[in-house]
């Protein structure tokens, strides 16, 4: 998991170099310009990347893109799509789990798909 102490352009700079990318080798790799790209290491840009872009850019460095996506202040379309689709459902879903550690809500994911295996009988 991610440090919670750092920036996303903290563990994004930190996670480039340990992979031995250079700045103006990984914006090209990322299809973003190396100026683009060390402003969001700095910090110095009003708004963190898209959630599509932040994706990118985890894939990229082989790190968990709904992680960093969170780092850095957005959410997934994917995500956004279902709360949309259930807009009294997923929003009270996810109150009723809130506080709830996270082998708590890895083993309710797990109870979740071995339903939807099942067809949903018991």
């Amino acid at each position: 998991m991610a440090d919670p102490r750092k920036t996303f352009g903290d563990l994004l700079r930190a996670t480039r170099v340990a992979k031995g990318h250079s700045l103006r080798k990984f914006a090209e790799m990322a299809d973003m310009s190396p100026t683009y790209l060390s402003q969001v290491e700095q910090g110095k840009v009003e708004r963190a990347p898209t959630a599509e872009r932040v994706r990118t850019v985890a894939e990229l460095l082989g790190q968990n893109a709904d992680e960093w996506i969170a780092l850095a202040g957005r959410v997934a379309d994917d995500l956004t799509d279902i709360i949309k689709n259930e807009p009294q459902a997923m929003p009270a879903l996810l109150r009723a789990v809130k506080g709830l550690t996270a082998d708590e809500l890895r083993e309710l994911t797990e109870q979740i798909r071995d339903q939807q295996k099942d067809g949903g009988k018991e």
